[in-house]
């Protein structure tokens, strides 16, 4: 298996492992200060309760003794002891047979400790009860606690690695288990390559975080095989369309090589500077869609009177066959990069006089807050269903009219890229005259 294959699943494993450390880490953690506390308490309760038999075994025995002597009080097993201590002497007057040779237990103040050890190791839970000029000691074996405390003391020490065995085991499959869908994704994302991108995640439909994930790799997906094939798309529109000025100039310089008689100098120079035109239009526009796709269509605003420009291009269009109506151009000003926005109003104009009849109208007004350009033709118009489309790239509608007189398909396109980088927007709409408006918008 290559690197490259097994990087993905150390990465898979390593999450894995961490989440299943830290789970079994937290979860021991928790256990061991459960389990020490459990036993602490455990501990207390239990010395409590033989403290609590001491004390009743002391008040017993002095019981007995005030109906009695010494010689009254029981014999008692080794579990137990107690002794009669003269108050004042500190004599031992009777003891029990195992603190029969352990001298006296109490202080000479009557105290005893809570805890005694006696000579065979047995520790004692010890207390003391006076009775006139008599101190009775009475003890209990803290044998059976220490027994019950070893038992669950070793319970505890075997349940907590056992339980957080059983965690880890378990939060090592279901972390497994959810990242089983990352790793299926993973794979169908691997096999998408740069020449087919029609490939998607399976999406789970759960609701969650993995489904969610999957519906954006999905919708990555679908924008990168979008711009593929748009790029694709513009590739051959663009071969396309360069090699037709080519092919044109190409033919008359054959032509006018083989057959002079058949080809003026003034219709060869007409030709190539024409064709020239069309392919340095071409060009220049093609420049200023790829640098739009690369966000690096640079704008320089500054303050331009719309009405200006509109005013020159109508006055450019004058001298030619269709009749310029610029009586609705108003003052307008608005702070925008002069050399795109001319760019812009040239190409809407030049695309109204190729499909106009007779006439177009130019005119700008303000209109809450934005800056309206419209310019109206009397031509065919577009169809509803295609004013969107006609801002692709080399998108024409009548292909064979718009070559003829020019037209790269470009215009428009570029028209909506310089609106978009200002903050505007720019449609096509019907014009009053039942041919085509275009419209242009750009904040104020």
């Amino acid at each position: 298996m290559s690197e490259s294959a097994e990087r993905p699943a150390r990465r898979r494993g390593g999450i894995r492992l961490r989440i299943t450390v830290v789970a079994v880490a937290a979860v021991t953690i928790a256990l061991i200060a459960g389990a020490v506390g459990f036993w602490l308490v455990l501990r207390a309760s239990l010395l409590g309760q033989l403290d609590t038999a001491a004390n009743q075994d002391a008040a017993a025995f002095a019981e007995q003794l005030d109906e009695g002597d010494v010689d009254a009080l029981p014999d008692v097993d080794d579990d137990r002891l107690w002794q009669v201590i003269d108050d004042e002497s500190g004599a031992v007057r009777g003891a029990s047979d195992v603190a029969e040779d352990l001298g006296a237990l109490a202080a000479a103040d009557g105290s005893v400790p809570d805890l005694m050890r006696v000579d065979d190791g047995t520790v004692y839970a010890m207390a003391a009860e006076r009775d006139g000029d008599v101190v009775v000691v009475a003890g209990r074996s803290t044998e059976e606690v220490d027994t019950t405390l070893s038992a669950v003391g070793v319970l505890l020490a075997v349940a907590v690695p056992i339980v957080a065995g059983i965690v880890g085991v378990t939060t090592w499959v279901a972390v497994g288990g959810a990242l089983r869908p990352v790793e299926r994704m993973r794979r169908q994302v691997d096999a998408v390559s740069a020449t087919d991108l029609s490939r998607r995640v399976d999406e789970p439909g759960t609701g969650d975080e993995l489904a969610g994930l999957a519906t954006t790799m999905n919708g990555m997906l679908t924008r990168l095989d979008d711009a593929q094939r748009a790029q694709r798309r513009f590739i051959s529109d663009a071969s396309h369309e360069l090699k037709s000025p080519l092919a044109v100039l190409r033919q008359f310089a054959e032509v006018a090589r083989d057959h002079p008689e058949r080809v003026t100098p003034r219709e060869l120079t007409d030709t190539v500077l024409d064709e020239g035109a069309r392919l340095e239009r071409l060009v220049q526009g093609m420049l200023v869609l790829a640098r739009a796709d690369e966000r690096a269509l640079t704008i320089t605003p500054q303050e331009v009177d719309l009405d200006d420009v509109l005013l020159a291009e109508a006055q450019r269009l004058r001298p030619a066959a269709v009749s310029v109506d610029g009586s609705a151009i108003a003052p307008v000003r608005a702070r925008v990069d002069p050399g795109l926005l001319r760019q812009a109003v040239r190409n809407l104009v030049d695309n109204a006089a190729r499909h106009a009849q007779g006439r177009i109208a130019l005119a700008c007004s303000e209109r809450d807050g934005w800056a309206v350009i419209t310019i109206d033709d009397d031509g065919p118009g577009v169809a509803e269903a295609e004013r969107e489309r006609v801002f692709d790239r080399f998108v024409r509608l009548d292909d064979a009219r718009s070559r003829d007189a020019g037209g790269s398909g470009l215009g428009l396109a570029i028209v909506r890229e310089i609106a978009v980088r200002h903050g505007g927007w720019a449609r096509i709409t019907g014009s009053p005259w039942g041919g085509a408006r275009a419209e242009l918008r750009l904040p104020l």
